[in-house]
C-alpha cells in the first residue's frame, strides 16, 4: 500500500527554480552536476523535497541525501515524510541495507556512507540523482566516485567553496541562481536587517591555514577588556530587553562573554560543541521560552538551527569566511507576524569586508570567478582607515558647553609639517582642544579630570589617525601614545585650573 502524499504548496519563486532545475534533469546527461543556490530561510529542504517526490515519481529511480551534520539529516527526513516520500537515515547504527527495496530515499552523513561504501558494506543500486545539502563543504567530493552515473545537485546559500583549493566550478557545471535576499525581504519572506558596525582594531588578527583568522589571535583580541566594554556597551545600546544571539571565534571567548554579562547583572547562558545532547536541548529551549534571553556561543548554531524568535545577532568576531558571515546573520532573518526587522550587531568589520548581508550579490561571478573575489576582499586595514568616530549621544550630552568637538587629525597633520614644525605638535594640539572641553563641562578639576575619561574612545581614534600619518602603526606605539596621551591631558587640565 502506497503511502498518502501531503500536498505542499511552494510558493512562486520555488515552483519557478524547481522547473530550472527539471529542465536539467530531463535534458541533461545523466551524470551531470548541477549547483542551485538559495538564501538561508528561503526554503530549500522544501524545494529539494518536492524535487526528490516527482523525481521518484517520475524516474522510478532511487535518491540519496547527502548532509554533514546529524541534525540536518534528522530534518530532512521529518520534511521528506511530510512530503509522502518513504526515507531511511543511514546513521552509524545501519552497517548494512537488507531492506533497501522498501525504501526509494535515503539521507545520510557523509562520513558514514562514505565508510560504508568504502567497507563495501553497501551498495544501494538504481541511484538516479544525489542531493547535496550544504555543498559548499567540500567534504562531498569524495562520494562523487560512487555515483558517477548518477545526476548531482549541489545545494547551497553560497556558492564559493570553503576551500579555496578546490573551487566549486571544478565540480559543478552550472549554478541556477534562486531568489536573492533583497528580493525575499520584498516579498515578505524574510526580515530586514538593520546593521550596526563599531570600530574594532583588528590587525592583531592572523590567518590560519584555512584562511580565515585563527582562534588564538581572535581568544587574545576579543578576551581583552575594551572589547569586552564594546561588546556590552552595544548590546545596551541596540539590543537591551530582546533575544539576543551571540558568535564568537573560540570557546574561551564565549565563556569570558558570558562572565562579562553575568557580572552586568544580564541572565545569559553559553553554548558550545562539548555540551552534551540533553544540556544543549536544555539551554535551546530556554533560549527560546525566554523573551530577553542572551545566547553566546561559537560556529555551533550556523546550520541546523532554526529560532526564529531571535531578534539581535551579534558577530563578536571576524570572519573571512563568507559563507559564514550569511550564515550567521541569517539565523536572525526568520519572519514572524511581529517581526518584520532584527538588529545585527558587527564588532568584526565583517560588513565591511562583504558589503551588507541584504546587499545584491553577483553569484554567477563568485562562482565563476572566485579568486578574483577573494583576492578582492577589502584589508582590515583599508577598513579601519574609513572608520570615523562618532561620539555618542549621551557622551556628547556630558559636553555640551563645548560647542566644537572636532579635531581633523589628517589636516593638522599636513598643517604642522607645512611649517616645519614636529609631528607631535598635532598631539598637543588635540590634547589643548580635550582640555578645553573638559574644563568648559565642569565645576572644577577633579570633575574635569573624571569627565576626561569619557574622551577614552575620541583619543584612541585620533592617536590612530595620528600614527596612519607618521606611517607608525604598531600595537605597542600606540598603546604607549594613548598612555602619554591622556597624562599629559590631565597635567593640562591641572594647568587650564590654575589659570
Amino acid at each position: 500500500m502506497s503511502e498518502k502524499v501531503i500536498e505542499k504548496e511552494l510558493y512562486d519563486y520555488q515552483e519557478k527554480d524547481l522547473e530550472k532545475i527539471f529542465s536539467y534533469l530531463n535534458d541533461a546527461p545523466d551524470n551531470f552536476n548541477l549547483l542551485y543556490q538559495l538564501p538561508t530561510g528561503g526554503g530549500k529542504t522544501v524545494v529539494f523535497s518536492e524535487i526528490v517526490r516527482r523525481y521518484i515519481e517520475q524516474t522510478n529511480k532511487k535518491v540519496v541525501i547527502l548532509t554533514h551534520r546529524i541534525e540536518l539529516c534528522k530534518q530532512t527526513s521529518k520534511m521528506l515524510d511530510g512530503f509522502g516520500v518513504r526515507n531511511k537515515i543511514v546513521n552509524s547504527k545501519v552497517k548494512e541495507l537488507p531492506d533497501q527495496d522498501e525504501y526509494q530515499c535515503f539521507v545520510a552523513m557523509v562520513e558514514t556512507l562514505n565508510n560504508r561504501l568504502n567497507d563495501e558494506k553497501l551498495e544501494v543500486d538504481n541511484v538516479g540523482l544525489v542531493i547535496i545539502d550544504e555543498a559548499h563543504y567540500n567534504s562531498f567530493t569524495k562520494l562523487f566516485k560512487y555515483f558517477e552515473d548518477s545526476f548531482i545537485l549541489g545545494v547551497t546559500a553560497t556558492p564559493l567553496s570553503s576551500n579555496i583549493k578546490l573551487p566549486m566550478k571544478d565540480n559543478y557545471q552550472e549554478l541556477i541562481v534562486g531568489n536573492s535576499i533583497p528580493s525575499l525581504i520584498g516579498k515578505g519572506f524574510l526580515a530586514k536587517a538593520e546593521t550596526y558596525s563599531y570600530d574594532v582594531g583588528l590587525t592583531s588578527l592572523q590567518i590560519g591555514i584555512n584562511g580565515d583568522y585563527t582562534v588564538k589571535s581572535s581568544e587574545d583580541l576579543y578576551t581583552n577588556m575594551s572589547m569586552q566594554e564594546k561588546l556590552v556597551q552595544a548590546y545596551e545600546e541596540r539590543c537591551k530587553g530582546k533575544k539576543t544571539l551571540i558568535f564568537n571565534n573560540g570557546i574561551n571567548t564565549s565563556w569570558y562573554v558570558y562572565q562579562t554579562f553575568k557580572d552586568a547583572g544580564y541572565e545569559i547562558r553559553h553554548l558550545d560543541n562539548t555540551h552534551s545532547k540533553k544540556e544543549r536541548k536544555e539551554i535551546l529551549k530556554w533560549f527560546k521560552n525566554k523573551p530577553d534571553a542572551i545566547l553566546t556561543s561559537v560556529s555551533i548554531l550556523t546550520t541546523g538551527f532554526d529560532e526564529p524568535t531571535v531578534e539581535n545577532i551579534i558577530l563578536n568576531r571576524a570572519t573571512k569566511s563568507l559563507t559564514l558571515y550569511y550564515q550567521m546573520i541569517g539565523r536572525g532573518s526568520r519572519k514572524l507576524p511581529q517581526k518584520d526587522i532584527f538588529t545585527v550587531i558587527d564588532l568584526g568589520n565583517n560588513a565591511a569586508r562583504f558589503g551588507l548581508w541584504d546587499a545584491p550579490v553577483d553569484w554567477q561571478q563568485i562562482f565563476k570567478n572566485p579568486d578574483y573575489f577573494l583576492e578582492n576582499i577589502t584589508g582590515d586595514e583599508d577598513i579601519e582607515r574609513e572608520f570615523k568616530y562618532k561620539m555618542p549621544d549621551e557622551v556628547r550630552e556630558l559636553f555640551k558647553n563645548s560647542e566644537n568637538i572636532d579635531f581633523d587629525v589628517k589636516e593638522a597633520y599636513n598643517k604642522t609639517v607645512n611649517n616645519g614644525q614636529k609631528s607631535k605638535a598635532v598631539l598637543d594640539e588635540s590634547i589643548a582642544q580635550h582640555a578645553q572641553m573638559c574644563v568648559e563641562n565642569s565645576e572644577d578639576v577633579f570633575d574635569a579630570r573624571i569627565l576626561a575619561r569619557e574622551l577614552k574612545e575620541d583619543i584612541r581614534d585620533r592617536i590612530k589617525r595620528y600614527s596612519y600619518c607618521i606611517i607608525n602603526n604598531t600595537k605597542n606605539y600606540r598603546d604607549w601614545l594613548f598612555e602619554d596621551y591622556n597624562r599629559k591631558l590631565r597635567s593640562k587640565i591641572n594647568e587650564l585650573f590654575q589659570e
